[in-house]
């Protein structure tokens, strides 16, 4: 501000002081207006995304669940709207904070809008919380009971996800890059710009530990040991979800940068747009290439072109290059892409080995790819981007095969290890618990018939009196296997 006043005062002449800070002054508010207002389209298509979430957890499920993740889809959005705005906004973002552990600050939006936060700031993190909240209960659909959800559900939006907000993302958070101290981990903090781990990952590791306790599906294993597929009801649904996900995502990276108007150098064509464009690009490749990518590995080991498993591998890459989609070179989104189908390919075969099911993909998705994305920043950031989006860092340290050291690979790797430990210790005692009192999985006759028709009163779909018949007789047929079973 105090550069435009002295600029623009040059060229107006003397006592002209006046003139251009009220002029300087028009121009800041214009800034601020436009700032917002990209902040909240963004915010608006990264809550679209729960859309593509419920669609995709709609067509990943048997038919006979379909109400069911679709409640759940609207109500983690509820859910988290309620408890981000009671608690979870103020833990996240509320600085001053205690030690940098938790923020302790504008609970229920107490002094919001400030010269730090607006409205539009709350909404936008409220989606990614949704999306967070998301995540973790696509881990474990088709055998949880609905109040299992009501209760893990506000906790993990209200106070879990917040905490690692507050560590990696505030401007007093403990490993954050943000800080405005110069007290940096390692003298570097955490680049996690748009949440491969704060978002990812939580949700990822939430969604292992929920489906661990439960166990897999009656069914997804033969008492051999041989892996049997539960298919998905509608490929279709998986396909629109994946595509709601992927035009969101342009909303949950480039969106992260808060704003849009800020130059890099004055009166250049290159600015905070040009890094917003390049993050965009970066996204796009990542996701392109570990479609690709899973095809071909998938079509190698199955001999089968299939569609489902081209939308894991896009949504992978997309998750991988999240956390340093600001700060990479194009050229590095595609190696980011490339490994994270390899890595979603070699979890998804480890979880059939340990015989552990999620019918999503979510942990190996999410938390794998996830943990790729955190690594990869550390290995690929740029020096000149890692400047530009990170000012407050000391020089020198950015991505190790980039010629900046191993200082910023050792603080992403710090990430990974308390995320792990702090999810498993909140999120993996609670689900522990929900399932010592009875009241995490359903019952086995629920599990058989579908929780639609036992829990939520009917089916998705509309059928024809014959249809009904084969649907009676198919019910029949299921009951007799838990008899025996």
């Amino acid at each position: 501000m105090a550069t435009c006043s002295t600029d623009l005062g040059a060229l107006l002449g003397p006592n002209a002081t006046a003139a251009a800070d009220y002029i300087c002054n028009k121009f800041s508010d214009v800034s601020f207006a436009v700032d917002n207002t990209y902040l909240l389209l963004s915010a608006y298509l990264n809550f679209f995304m729960q859309l593509g979430f419920a669609m995709l957890c709609a067509g990943s499920v048997r038919a006979k669940n379909t109400i069911n993740v679709m409640l759940i889809a609207v109500l983690d959005s509820a859910i988290a709207g309620l408890f981000y705005y009671l608690f979870g906004f103020a833990f996240a973002f509320g600085s001053p904070s205690n030690g940098g552990f938790i923020g302790r600050h504008h609970f229920g939006l107490r002094s919001i809008p400030s010269s730090s936060f607006d409205y539009s700031n709350f909404l936008y993190h409220w989606a990614f919380a949704v999306s967070a909240a998301g995540i973790a209960s696509g881990s474990m659909a088709e055998r949880t009971q609905f109040v299992a959800h009501l209760i893990y559900s506000p906790f993990f939006t209200g106070f879990v996800y917040p905490v690692v907000c507050h560590w990696f993302w505030a401007s007093d958070g403990w490993a954050s890059a943000f800080r405005t101290d110069g007290n940096f981990l390692f003298g570097s903090g955490v680049i996690d710009f748009a949440g491969s781990g704060v978002v990812h990952m939580v949700g990822g590791v939430a969604g292992f530990w929920g489906a661990l306790i439960e166990g897999p599906r009656i069914g997804r294993f033969h008492r051999s040991g041989k892996s049997v597929a539960l298919r998905g009801h509608n490929a279709a649904l998986v396909v629109l979800g994946t595509f709601i996900l992927w035009f969101g995502w342009y909303g949950f990276n480039p969106g992260s940068f808060n704003r849009i108007s800020s130059f890099y150098t004055s009166g250049n064509y290159y600015g905070q747009w040009s890094a917003v464009g390049r993050t965009a690009v970066t996204t796009t490749l990542a996701g392109c290439t570990g479609a690709l990518t899973t095809l071909l590995g998938k079509r190698i080991l199955t001999s089968h072109w299939n569609v489902t498993d081209v939308c894991s591998g896009s949504l992978g890459g997309f998750a991988a290059i999240t956390a340093g989609c600001s700060v990479v070179e194009p050229w590095a989104a595609i190696i980011c892409g490339f490994v994270a189908a390899l890595v979603l390919i070699g979890c998804n075969k480890l979880a059939e080995k340990a015989e552990f099911d999620d019918p999503l993909e979510v942990a190996q998705l999410h938390g794998g790819c996830g943990a790729w994305g955190v690594l990869f920043t550390g290995l690929f950031a740029s020096e000149k981007y890692t400047r530009e989006v990170y000012p407050s860092r000391p020089p020198g340290q950015y991505g190790l095969l980039m010629g900046g050291g191993g200082r910023l690979l050792a603080a992403q790797i710090v990430q990974i290890l308390v995320i792990v430990g702090w999810v498993s210790a909140t999120m993996g005692t609670l689900f522990y618990f929900l399932n010592k009192l009875g009241l995490l999985r359903i019952s086995a006759e629920d599990e058989m018939v579908g929780m639609d028709l036992t829990r939520h009163g009917g089916l998705a779909y509309k059928y024809s009196d014959e249809e009904e018949d084969d649907e009676s007789i198919k019910h029949g047929t299921q009951m007799r296997k838990i008899e025996r079973h």
